[in-house]
């Protein structure tokens, strides 16, 4: 440098702590996703027994820990591990990449927007469960049978995730790897692929 001069440093790139494009998309998808969920939902309970109610309520529930499973081993795993599938071209390793580089994304779909949905709907489920079983019951057998029911839900949504992320973390791999092969399935273009 001439004259003493110091060198210039780089001036560090801000990175903006809230990506609003993101934040919208993902709260647009969020409502899409619930109003879907819940139609569905509602029109199935309309025509079924208790037994066939509780077993869409099962559904909603193992939903919700499936892609809480999912969302724990992308942000579990790391993108080189699927480098070498890739280059051999193994089906679903593109795929596999692009979510476990888009981990925060992919987390955010699967363990709070799909999740949370499920165990919002789940427990409207229950509801309608409630419901149907306490017709003509006295007031504190309604109470049993919704604390019941209430009860099962949480336990088993909460004891089917804290499985659920062990599970996560431990085959994460194996995971991210099926949730990429069930991906290239889908006509679908994912920023892995271009």
């Amino acid at each position: 440098m001439e004259n003493g001069e110091k060198p210039k440093r780089k001036q560090p790139q801000k990175t903006r702590l809230i990506n609003w494009k993101w934040v919208l998309t993902i709260t647009a998808l969020s409502f899409f996703i619930s109003v879907s969920m819940s139609y569905l939902s509602n029109e199935a309970l309309a025509q079924v027994n208790n037994i066939i109610a509780f077993i869409i309520l099962l559904m909603f529930i193992a939903l919700g820990i499936l892609f809480d499973i999912i969302g724990m081993a992308a942000t579990s795993a790391t993108e080189k591990e699927f480098h070498s599938m890739a280059s051999r071209r193994v089906s679903g390793a593109r795929e596999a990449v692009w979510l476990s580089r888009n981990a925060e994304k992919v987390s955010s779909i699967c363990n709070d927007v799909v999740g949370d949905i499920a165990g919002i709907i789940s427990g409207a489920t229950g509801a309608v469960i409630v419901s149907n079983i306490t017709k003509g019951l006295p007031p504190l057998g309604t109470l049993v049978v919704s604390m019941t029911v209430t009860g099962l839900i949480a336990a088993l949504t909460i004891g089917g995730k804290a499985i659920g992320k062990g599970l996560g973390i431990r085959f994460s791999v194996r995971i991210v790897h099926t949730a990429g092969r069930v991906l290239a399935l889908l006509p679908i273009e994912l920023g892995a692929k271009k």
